[in-house]
């Protein structure tokens, strides 16, 4: 044996990311819906598809999970979870993971590439049948990345498409979702119908006690709960604030819009406002505004120990406005132009370093090319399954029409292919996008992602608002206790692209990360974005 031989168990190894060693894999399929369980073959065409993968890497496949229908917007799945402690305990080393797509894996965005990358550092590369990357590459892994990204941006299109119909519902007059406290939602002829029942007569007693007698809410509650009602102080307030017993709906789908209600009224317009107009007696000295420039983070934040949105006022001798937690015995509050500037500290977070926005732009652009490759050969072949379908619907029609066959199996047949149509119309409407003067929304988007601190610096009151939201959909939480912010959930974009900077400005410095086991992988409760300012 050589010197060099033998001088081998000296050599060192990298600490970051653990090179596949095994040809062990497990395969892991899922549908998102019982209904597509029951009554399609795709868990049989998935799986079918990384048998074939395994077969041609010559792979040993040595567990099966999934199978079922699990919902893929969080990672908490319970196959899922599953397949992640098995191949954690595994005694015969797990170096794949094979899908048939990566949307499979997961939709959750940033958590999704969080989990590959956490399994890459493991030495478990994630195989996707119907896209094929090299994940052990940074291009790959930035390839498979990205699929992750625009998978929970279907997810998000699709909750669009959700939202507006529900918006159209409540523009008609209709509520969408539970009753409030005193209302029964009853289903008449097929048409939906609100009705006052029996704690609805109570509470009307309770608007009419606070806007005739004055009474205040303490003792309010107090006969409610002598007449069998039992609320609270703080539900009692929402109540005597909500529109919806006046005959108005108010929604935070309508952004502020009110609209006429379908549903019969508890009190009349006048003593609802009568009151709220009692309520505003007890002001503590400072003057509340619904929109003002000044304040754009009322709402927005959260006190972090209770979860109460701040308001915000304007303090009169002090001329100095303040953010405040109204929860009862809380005292959370916080001068505005402080957390302001702590808010504007947290948006450089998420800025994009200027130094990665070419290379960001190219990448952007190579992307969306190969993506639509692929989106072509897909929508071909939904365009010939669509004129097959087409073709054996016309021929049902036809030999109906010449009475070849029964008017209950015409209609057996012609409901089955038509909804076969209809849900080929739909995945042709989502490979068909195509987006008109590229260069143009790229440079847009990468200019605001590299100044978000500084647009809503400057902004007026709709502009932050818009920012705020576009940012972090949920709010921020604000600890008074350690003065800092807590965010609950970044717009998965932004982070994803704070996240990558950060990864290269890592890389650039020589800086490795140690953490290369799967602890973090099994049952998490739930995966956050925290940062603290």
């Amino acid at each position: 044996m050589s010197n060099l031989e033998l001088l081998k168990g000296f050599a060192k190894y990298s600490k970051e990311t653990k090179v596949a060693t095994t040809k062990n894999a497990v395969i892991y399929t899922r549908v998102s819906t019982k209904e597509q369980a029951d009554n399609n073959q795709s868990l049989e065409t998935q799986k079918k598809g990384c048998l074939g993968l395994a077969k041609q890497r010559s792979l040993n496949v040595l567990g099966d999970f999934g199978g079922t229908y699990e919902s893929a917007k969080n990672d908490e799945r319970v196959e899922f979870q599953r397949m992640l402690k098995f191949i954690k305990q595994s005694k015969e080393k797990i170096s794949y993971i094979i899908v048939y797509s990566v949307d499979r894996f997961s939709r959750s965005g940033a958590n999704a590439i969080y989990i590959a990358d956490e399994l890459r550092k493991a030495g478990v590369v994630i195989l996707a049948v119907t896209q094929p990357t090299d994940t052990t590459t940074a291009s790959g892994a930035l390839q498979q990345n990205i699929h992750f990204i625009f998978s929970q941006y279907d997810n998000d299109l699709r909750r669009e498409k959700c939202i507006a119909g529900m918006v159209e519902k409540l523009r008609s007059g209709m509520w969408s979702g539970k009753a409030p406290l005193g209302y029964d939602l009853l289903r008449q002829n097929g048409e939906q119908k609100i009705v006052i029942n029996e704690k609805g007569k109570l509470l009307r007693n309770a608007f009419l006690m606070k806007a005739n007698e004055g009474l205040s809410n303490t003792e309010i509650v107090a006969k409610c709960k002598a007449l069998g009602l039992n609320l609270t102080m703080q539900r009692l307030t929402d109540i005597f604030r909500n529109t919806f017993y006046c005959g108005i709906i108010s929604h935070n789908l309508l952004n502020g819009e009110l609209v006429k209600g379908r549903h019969e009224a508890l009190i009349s317009e006048k003593i609802f406002l009568k009151v709220n107009n009692l309520t505003a007696k007890h002001s503590q000295g400072y003057t509340q505004n619904s929109k003002d420039d000044n304040l754009p983070l009322k709402s927005f934040v959260k006190c972090a120990a209770c979860g109460t949105p701040m308001t915000g006022y304007l303090n009169r001798k002090k001329n100095i406005h303040y953010y405040k937690c109204n929860k009862i015995g809380c005292g959370c509050n916080g001068n505005a132009k402080r957390l302001h500037q702590q808010y504007e500290e947290l948006l450089s977070e998420y800025s994009l370093d200027k130094r990665f926005i070419e290379p960001l732009k190219e990448q952007l652009r190579l992307t969306y090319h190969f993506m639509n490759k692929q989106n072509a050969v897909y929508e071909s072949e939904l365009r010939t399954r669509l004129t097959e379908v087409e073709n054996v619907l016309e021929g049902i029609e036809e030999r109906f029409v010449l009475g070849k066959i029964e008017k209950d199996q015409f209609e057996k047949y012609s409901a089955k292919y038509r909804e076969q149509k209809n849900e080929i119309n739909r995945e042709l409407q989502k490979v068909s996008f195509q987006l008109s003067n590229l260069n143009k929304y790229i440079d847009f988007s990468v200019t605001i992602a590299g100044n978000l601190n500084k647009i809503w610096g400057s902004g007026n009151y709709q502009l932050k608002q818009k920012l705020q939201y576009l940012l972090f959909p949920e709010g921020i939480m604000y600890d008074k206790k350690d003065g800092h912010y807590l965010t609950q959930k970044a717009n998965v974009v932004f982070s994803w692209m704070s996240s990558i900077a950060r990864v290269l400005e890592k890389n650039k410095s020589g800086q490795t990360s140690a953490n290369t086991n799967l602890s973090a992988l099994v049952a998490p409760t739930r995966i956050e974005l925290v940062s603290k300012v």
